[in-house]
């Protein structure tokens, strides 16, 4: 038996999050069992957990789309029993069993070894969020923004992809600017490297001239629609917005004058399905590029009963940097 949150839904469609206690016979057929030590709570374990449509589909569900823990038994040569491995995406936590829960069977195409820099709780704590932020960085790198091409700009800063790339591009040497609608933050942005802390109201104009006086030599975008139109408007001639996520909406309202009068580049960042290749490359960025220090400081743990505590929270902004979730706990 191991305990999980099991979300299930009802004929009139309503969702229901409980902690359950399940069997190992119930798990999924693939050739790779982990006892989980750790998951997270992310914006889209929120929707899942909360009943909002779009994530799941179907139930019974174990919500999260990151774990870390220990590999039990492997039918893959790739793996062995007593390895570290992550798991971020792959549909886990939507359409697969997910993290949230003390064991799991995956397949061993979706695991990246934990690099010996991290433990479990850290590479949990890293997750879906801290992975999403380093894609977007190594998409600013190869559209040719450099350190000393002027501010970077990070929106939803306070977030856990927010707050990672902040930490990774002040690492690195660049200039980060913070965007926030939480100014309560602002030290706790600055000492991730931020040099300047903007209120999100700069952009938040939901009716934006495509071309603004220029600001940013590169964008890590998590949040879209307006915001993301404002920013691509203030970006320098060849700069790049790296797009992630859409927390205030999927809309975009622009044009093509960004693109073919200052050749910017909006270069979307699709963590959930990149191949192993890109996926290790990431990870083994962050052994190096990423401060410990700092991830502990954005990390809070909670046990599994609260991870269903937290998720209307970080549907309602309320959350800042990364959940930990110690499913053991």
């Amino acid at each position: 038996m191991f305990k999980a949150i099991y979300l299930t839904q009802d004929e009139e469609k309503n969702v229901s999050a409980e902690i359950a206690d399940l069997n190992e016979s119930d798990l999924p057929e693939h050739d790779v069992a982990i006892d989980v030590e750790y998951s997270t709570i992310n914006y889209k374990d929120g929707l899942a957990i909360m009943g909002k449509p779009g994530v799941v589909r179907s139930y019974p569900m174990i919500p999260g789309i990151d774990l870390a823990g220990t590999v039990t038994a492997s039918e893959s040569s790739s793996y062995s029993p007593g390895d570290k491995v992550v798991l971020n995406g792959w549909d886990v936590g939507e359409a697969h069993w997910g993290g949230l829960a003390q064991k799991s069977r995956l397949k061993s195409e979706w695991l990246v070894p934990i690099p010996a820099t991290f433990d479990t709780k850290q590479a949990a704590a890293i997750g879906t969020a801290g992975y999403t932020a380093m894609l977007c960085v190594l998409t600013l790198e190869e559209h040719g923004v450099g350190a000393g091409d002027g501010p970077i700009l990070v929106t939803g800063a306070s977030g856990g992809v927010g707050s990672t790339a902040i930490s990774i591009l002040a690492k690195l040497g660049y200039e980060v600017v913070a965007s926030t609608g939480r100014p309560e933050e602002s030290s706790y942005l600055n000492d991730l490297g931020a040099s300047e802390i903007i209120d999100r109201a700069e952009l938040g104009d939901e009716n934006p001239r495509p071309l603004q006086k220029t600001r940013w030599a590169g964008v890590v975008d998590a949040v879209g629609s307006h915001t993301l139109a404002n920013a691509i408007a203030q970006t320098n001639a060849h700069g790049c917005v790296a797009a992630c996520g859409l927390a205030q909406g999927h809309d975009l309202q622009t044009s093509v004058m960004p693109f073919i009068l200052r050749g910017v580049t909006l270069a979307g960042v699709n963590s959930v399905h990149e191949p192993f290749a890109r996926r290790k490359l990431a990870w083994d960025r962050m052994a190096t590029d990423l401060d410990a220090d700092k991830l502990d400081r954005m990390t809070e743990v909670v046990g599994l009963s609260g991870g269903v505590d937290v998720a209307g929270q970080i549907l309602n902004g309320q959350i800042r940097g990364r959940v930990v979730v110690d499913v053991n706990a």
